[in-house]
């Protein structure tokens, strides 16, 4: 975080997006839920006089890619997104994800309403979608993105997808870690940043 302070970026860094509720339901709320935290911090960033409402990014990672997907389809807070290593369509994993037990089958509507490549019509800002070429999280491999970000382009969205050659779901290399920093400015110099 510290080289988008160095770009002149604040930063609000390890923003809390807690989702409550029965653990056995809480994902029936997550798109709620999510909305309203990003509103909160939104609101607070922009009360303390951290940030100007319109030019205000998110970058998540993982299940963080997930929620800047969501976000991005669900909300119009942002003027672009960074989203990295992430699953974008939990209808590939059938009988489970994270705290949610029900199957697909049991709870076919959450799986789908959880699935930003389902709203990838309604992406509206600029994606930078990152993911390691090798990622063997089998919730997250590689095709999840290659697939949202299809569906964004093929929506008439704004979507640039970076494939890392040789990265598991972390990324380890010095050329690799440099690259997705030179990408991530770059994309916010481009979309967030006032010119």
């Amino acid at each position: 975080h510290l080289y988008f302070l160095l770009q002149g970026y604040a930063v609000l860094d390890q923003t809390a997006m807690p989702m409550v509720g029965d653990p056995e339901t809480t994902y029936n709320t997550f798109v709620p839920q999510l909305v309203a935290d990003a509103e909160a911090a939104v609101a607070k960033a922009v009360e303390m006089g951290v940030t100007d409402p319109e030019r205000i990014g998110v970058i998540g990672h993982s299940h963080g890619g997930l929620m800047v997907a969501n976000l991005l389809a669900h909300t119009d807070l942002f003027k672009a997104g960074i989203a990295r290593s992430g699953s974008y369509n939990k209808t590939t994993q059938p009988f489970g994800f994270q705290s949610e037990r029900r199957s697909l089958f049991e709870a076919r509507d959450v799986y789908i309403q959880v699935s930003p490549t389902f709203f990838a019509d309604q992406v509206n800002e600029p994606v930078l979608i990152i993911h390691g070429n090798d990622d063997s999280n089998p919730g997250t491999l590689t095709f999840q993105s290659e697939v949202f970000y299809e569906a964004v382009r093929g929506s008439g969205g704004t979507a640039r997808l970076v494939l890392l050659p040789f990265e598991d779901h972390g990324y380890r290399s010095k050329e690799s870690i440099e690259h997705v920093l030179w990408e991530q400015v770059r994309w916010f110099d481009t979309y967030v940043k006032e010119q």
